[in-house]
């Protein structure tokens, strides 16, 4: 079989080089399509369910949302182990699928099942599936440099304006904000003047949750004329809330501003960003998603960026927390760096050693169209080029000579021999 393969060979140059040049094309076609990281995502393909029911203990959150989705997720196809954790007010579920699965058809088989597992848990409470990112997903942080602007104001900027923005960009799961406060309406109760007008604390919450909403109606016509109903009734300002009516006392209504008072504060906070002890920052992180390329990521999130900048109020910057695309360009070009000087020295070495220059010439050429090939199966394999992937070719590449090698000095030395043969046909 390898003589036959050998005579084909020797008998059909073209044949071979045609097939090494367009292997070799291919797999510079393969170089600019393999994702590029500095890092080989190691982790395990999973699917993360996350339920939240605050104010719940542990133990509570173990029984009634825990153990039950656990258990219902066992039975879907392909599934290596589930596990779960519960802790105060939220409760996690993992779900680990063998390493040939589609990430995306996990995710399909565990939404459906949640489907059939939510009616197991407490009335109000939805599971809801994390973001289709890994644990060496968070690519690139940012943070706003805005000193005319308050906590809460940078916050509302980065919920309602950048983070939609970046969300768009191609290859990111998920934009996380962080620092700053939430802003929210806050009503303070007087609870002697609640008792006062008889208005039980129940009844404020009802009546401010039906006081934010609005309703339709059906048209109706008048004078030849189509009118549609429409209740107008989202709250819009700190007044709204103060008059939302509780009730009446003696034929005078009770607003909330008669039993309290209305403030603009923010949600309650379990820490702070800080940035090298100057203050406090509000910023976010970009989580790549699964399988895609971080240097593509990065590059498309810095432009979109430059764009949503350009909206941004006065005096409101970017600046950059974290940057991995510095990390991948100082990996990416030691090891190809290192690939140089071996090509190099490997090329020089053969040169010296078989001194024969059309003969060196064909074992070097083995070395790109060799690369060229590891590039495809990177590709085939779903792996990134990484410092891992890299630095294994760089390790293989006098290997890669060594079969050019040994076939040349046997064949030199086969040639010898039959020059020097007095019988050349028992050679």
């Amino acid at each position: 079989m390898v003589q036959a393969l050998i005579k084909f060979a020797l008998r059909n140059r073209f044949i071979v080089l045609l097939l090494a040049g367009g292997l070799f094309a291919w797999g510079i076609y393969a170089v600019t399509q393999n994702p590029v990281d500095a890092i080989p995502d190691l982790s395990e393909n999973q699917v993360i369910v996350f339920t939240e029911w605050m104010g719940r203990s542990p133990q509570l959150i173990e029984d009634q949302i825990t153990y039950p989705l656990v258990s219902n997720l066992q039975g879907i196809p392909n599934i290596k182990s589930v596990r779960g954790t519960s802790m105060f007010g939220m409760s996690f579920v993992y779900v680990i699928f063998e390493d040939n699965v589609d990430i995306y058809w996990a995710r399909t088989r565990v939404l459906e099942r949640l489907n059939y597992a939510q009616r197991l848990l407490p009335q109000g409470i939805t599971p809801a599936l994390g973001p289709d990112g890994t644990g060496v997903g968070h690519v690139f942080w940012y943070h706003l440099d805005a000193p005319k602007m308050d906590l809460g104001e940078q916050r509302a900027l980065q919920d309602w304006y950048i983070k939609f923005a970046l969300q768009t960009v191609p290859g990111v799961s998920e934009v996380a904000s962080f620092g700053g406060f939430e802003k929210q309406y806050q009503i303070i109760l007087d609870p002697v003047k609640l008792q006062f007008y008889n208005i039980p604390l129940m009844t404020v919450m009802n009546k401010v949750r039906a006081n934010n909403n609005d309703v339709g109606g059906r048209k109706f016509e008048m004078s030849d004329m189509g009118y549609v109903i429409r209740g107008l009734g989202y709250i819009k300002s700190k007044e709204d809330v103060e008059n939302i009516a509780l009730g009446e006392n003696n034929g005078v209504p009770v607003r909330i501003k008669d039993i309290g008072s209305v403030q603009m504060g923010g949600d309650l906070r379990l820490g702070i960003v800080d940035e090298n002890g100057t203050g406090e920052i509000v910023g976010g992180i970009v989580v790549m998603r699964y399988g895609q390329s971080a240097d593509k990521v990065i590059k498309a999130v810095k432009a979109k960026m430059k764009e949503v900048e350009k909206g941004l109020p006065e005096g409101v910057t970017f600046k950059t927390s974290y940057d991995r695309s510095d990390l991948i360009e100082a990996a990416i070009s030691t090891v190809t760096g290192k690939l140089k000087e071996e090509m190099i020295v490997v090329s020089i070495v053969v040169l010296i050693f078989l001194f024969h220059w059309r003969s060196a010439v064909s074992i070097i050429v083995q070395i790109p169209i060799t690369l060229s090939i590891s590039f495809i199966l990177l590709n085939a394999f779903g792996l990134s080029s990484n410092l891992m992937s890299l630095t294994g070719i760089a390790i293989a590449i006098g290997v890669i000579v060594d079969n050019g090698i040994i076939m040349s000095e046997n064949a030199y030395r086969r040639l010898s021999e039959w020059q020097n043969s007095d019988h050349p046909e028992n050679i």
